[in-house]
């Protein structure tokens, strides 16, 4: 749970904070303005720039995060007179001055003689992010390493024309997490850039194991001797990963697939399925010292890799029609975690910032922003000022909005 204690009066500003603290917005700042001033040296004076601020920088915040509640295609939909407009907040900033500031908007202005790093306009913000994770939560011992739900708003998308849907599947990188299974707050977040079509662009990633592999040491990398337990899809899951993560005193539970998994070293007879027919919830185990390999059938093989539970411990699963099927607790402890996952995408997908940029870093860092203020709302519902105040994830996201807006009235619309 939480690391520090919130006060009851605690804003949705104060926890957003947690993550995005003042240091970091002033720094946005200042590389904006130096970015803005090399930019003009380079192509000519912009008359109609003058220095952001920080409360116009925090304003910009608002306007973009704004495209999180009410999925507007657009943030330029603020200023229009469409169904998106919104004139309690579009006073606050001309649409000229929050497009000069979209136009020069930098987090690290000039690359270093040393950076070879893909991110590297973004990384130091990535970094500030990951200790703000580190230092106001402690996850459970249970945790998922996946792919979250990014994709566009599916109302947004069916309005797109093809060639608009086209444009947009380019994404040019892939979002990886380490996720407290028990909360739904992300731990860790994991950039992959698709630097060309080569051995480590995002096809091979979808190809071969050994990225996944690497992925998952790089989402644990701060986990070694904690003993939690890693839960894993198919794409991670090998016992070569299982049995290094063992040695750093992480233990593991994932799914097997012979077609997307690294099989490398299991027994050919626990991949392939039996020729007699079995009943629901039947399975076979193999063991090699700490490490069980489970098939269990309900209406089709699932295979599992685990050294975390005793294959020998009953579990049960239990389904609205059928009723309760036996099975190894492994294969119970799996479901129920991914379950916990599948509401948290469930619930705060949707909640992912709408504008989509052209360039990379900006892509990463409105996904980046969106998850920090999930985060923040999953810190204020274990806070003793949700039972003070009990908003709604949308109502959380409007009060920030208009709270990095400076607007003094911060209740939630109904």
């Amino acid at each position: 749970g939480p690391t520090r204690k919130m006060p009851l009066t605690a804003s949705a500003m104060d926890f957003f904070q947690l993550f995005v603290p003042d240091n970091v917005l002033k720094n946005m700042v200042v590389q904006t303005n130096m970015y803005a001033k090399k930019y003009q040296e380079r192509f000519g004076k912009d008359d109609a720039w003058i220095d952001v601020t920080l409360t116009e920088m925090k304003a910009f915040l608002g306007y973009m995060i704004s495209t999180s509640i009410h999925h507007c295609e657009s943030v330029l939909s603020i200023w229009s007179s469409g169904f998106y407009s919104n004139k309690s907040i579009a006073l606050i900033m001309t649409q000229l001055r929050f497009e000069k500031i979209l136009k020069y908007f930098h987090i690290v202005a000039f690359r270093s003689s040393q950076t070879t790093h893909g991110l590297y306009k973004i990384q130091p913000f990535l970094d500030s992010l990951q200790n703000g994770f580190d230092s106001a939560f402690r996850p459970s011992q249970a945790q998922v390493l996946h792919e979250p739900l990014i994709d566009e708003d599916p109302v947004f998308i069916a309005t797109c024309t093809e060639r608009e849907l086209r444009k947009r599947k380019k994404r040019k990188f892939s979002l990886w997490v380490r996720q407290c299974s028990s909360t739904g707050f992300i731990c860790q977040i994991y950039v992959h850039l698709k630097e060309g079509s080569g051995a480590d662009g995002l096809d091979a990633l979808k190809n071969k194991p050994q990225l996944h592999s690497m992925v998952a040491k790089s989402l644990c990398q701060n986990a070694s001797g904690k003993n939690y337990i890693i839960f894993t899809g198919p794409s991670i899951t090998s016992l070569n990963l299982f049995e290094e993560f063992e040695k750093q005193g992480i233990y593991c539970c994932g799914l097997l697939s012979t077609r997307k998994s690294d099989c490398t070293g299991l027994p050919p007879s626990m991949l392939n399925n039996p020729e007699t027919p079995q009943s629901r919830g039947q399975y076979r185990i193999r063991m090699k010292g700490n490490m069980s390999l489970i098939c269990w059938y309900n209406k089709g093989h699932f295979r599992f890799l685990t050294n975390a539970y005793s294959p020998v411990q009953q579990g049960v699963i239990i389904k609205r029609k059928s009723g309760e099927i036996p099975c190894p607790l492994a294969v119970e402890a799996f479901a129920a975690h991914l379950s916990y996952i599948c509401k948290y995408d469930d619930k705060y997908s949707k909640y992912f910032i709408s504008h989509k940029p052209n360039k990379t870093w900006q892509q990463v860092f409105w996904f980046a922003i969106s998850i920090a203020i999930n985060n923040a709302y999953i810190l204020y519902k274990m806070s003793e000022a949700y039972h003070v105040t009990r908003y709604s994830r949308a109502q959380f996201g409007e009060r920030l909005v208009k709270e990095l807006l400076g607007l003094e009235d911060t209740s939630p619309s109904h």
